[in-house]
């Protein structure tokens, strides 16, 4: 309760403040603004709070929809208030709590807000774990091709965690997979968890699906990964979770 209460009051106080994390192509020089939004929020002492306290309590109470609308609004404003940014850049992801996708009134919000904004949908990607997902089915098919039909890509995070992976991943209509972090970062001294790693990155690449490793956390890791053929890596051997217009200057510098 006392995290709930946290995020009520990051909420009427302005306490809620973008990150962002950089994911690079590894089978290709080319450059491209690409990066996850994360969110943070402040305590009224003006400290961070880590996601991984308040989002449960969040999702827990159901107030998790409240969040991902703040997180929607700031990101999209953000882009057209930086227009010059926005033309440089390739995809931008945003986080979706299963229970935001399941929440009508929030899905119309999403999809007033992404018919009334400038940016483009293309480069809009919606990122929902595995396990929300499946959670069900048949309403998650019906939402992932309702943002699709709009131009919006769709990202299966922490993918390999559910027990039934594989086969949820043929009835999903989804374009990118990302692979679950414990997976990778553990992978290049433990060979069951490269086997499972590759085996991941082939059915998906097969499905025409495009694959992004998560939790990259050392160079070792990205050579194995490049060898995949895995297309996108993301962890802190690639860059740490930065405030967006930040880590948005670093990479136009780069460009």
């Amino acid at each position: 309760m006392e995290s709930v209460n946290l995020v009520h009051h990051a909420l009427a106080n302005e306490r809620v403040e973008l990150f962002a994390q950089r994911i690079v192509s590894l089978q290709s020089d080319r450059r491209e603004m690409y990066f996850e939004i994360l969110v943070r929020i402040k305590n009224a002492q003006g400290q961070y709070i880590s996601p991984g306290i308040f989002m449960p309590a969040s999702e827990r109470y159901n107030i998790a929809h409240l969040v991902d609308k703040r997180v929607v609004c700031q990101t999209l404003d953000w882009l057209e208030e930086n227009e010059a940014h926005l033309t440089k850049l390739g995809r931008c992801s945003i986080n979706l709590s299963g229970h935001s996708i399941g929440n009508p009134a929030f899905f119309d919000f999403l999809l007033s807000k992404l018919d009334s904004s400038r940016v483009p949908c293309n480069k809009i990607c919606f990122e929902i774990t595995e396990t929300a997902a499946i959670q069900n089915l048949s309403q998650a098919i019906e939402k992932f091709e309702k943002l699709r039909s709009l131009g919006c890509l769709i990202a299966l995070d922490d993918f390999g965690s559910g027990l039934s992976s594989f086969g949820y991943l043929k009835k999903l209509p989804v374009d990118i997979v990302k692979i679950d972090g414990l997976f990778v970062k553990d992978m290049k001294d433990n060979p069951v968890d490269k086997a499972m790693v590759k085996a991941i990155n082939d059915l998906a690449k097969q499905m025409g699906k495009v694959t992004v490793a998560e939790f990259v956390e050392n160079h070792q890791i990205i050579d194995h990964l490049i060898d995949m053929n895995v297309d996108y890596a993301q962890g802190y051997a690639i860059g740490k979770p930065k405030p967006l217009a930040e880590l948005v200057e670093e990479l136009v510098n780069e460009l």
